[in-house]
């Protein structure tokens, strides 16, 4: 089995935001694989992807105050500054942390580790509607 679609995801304020749930509502067909792989891509190149803790909210907070500290918005080197101070920063984060996954689906569902989650990783104050591609193979 061969399933692609292009999801969007609603406007979201800077920060980690959990997506496991959408991403799996998105593809139903998930749920018919003994066994495969779910790639999801983001369209983007101030947002990323993470695989995360999605049980303390504190874990993806903490993460990006580390990302804010080491890639500073007030930056002298920055050259990019016309769409604002948070846009090359927010490159320079996707960058690090990768525009895609790739996951392992079992026995119909994806094969998470107890705690961990699929997290948007919004880079922009203001960043808009996110979209992703995902696509599921198996059989």
């Amino acid at each position: 089995m061969w399933v692609q679609r292009t999801i969007a995801l609603a406007p979201r304020e800077r920060g980690l935001h959990l997506i496991t749930g959408e991403v799996v509502e998105a593809v139903p067909e998930l749920h018919e694989l003994k066994v495969g792989l779910l790639h999801v891509f983001v369209l983007h190149t101030s947002a990323s992807l993470a695989i995360s803790e999605n049980a303390s909210p504190e874990v993806p907070r903490d993460l990006d105050a580390w990302f804010d500290r080491a890639v500073p918005e007030d930056a002298a080197w920055w050259t990019h500054t016309l769409e604002g101070p948070d846009d090359m920063p927010a490159h320079v984060k996707a960058a690090l942390l990768g525009s895609s996954l790739t996951l392992p689906v079992s026995d119909g569902r994806l094969a998470l580790g107890t705690w961990q989650g699929i997290f948007l990783c919004e880079h922009r104050d203001r960043g808009g509607e996110r979209r992703l591609v995902l696509t599921l193979t198996g059989e």
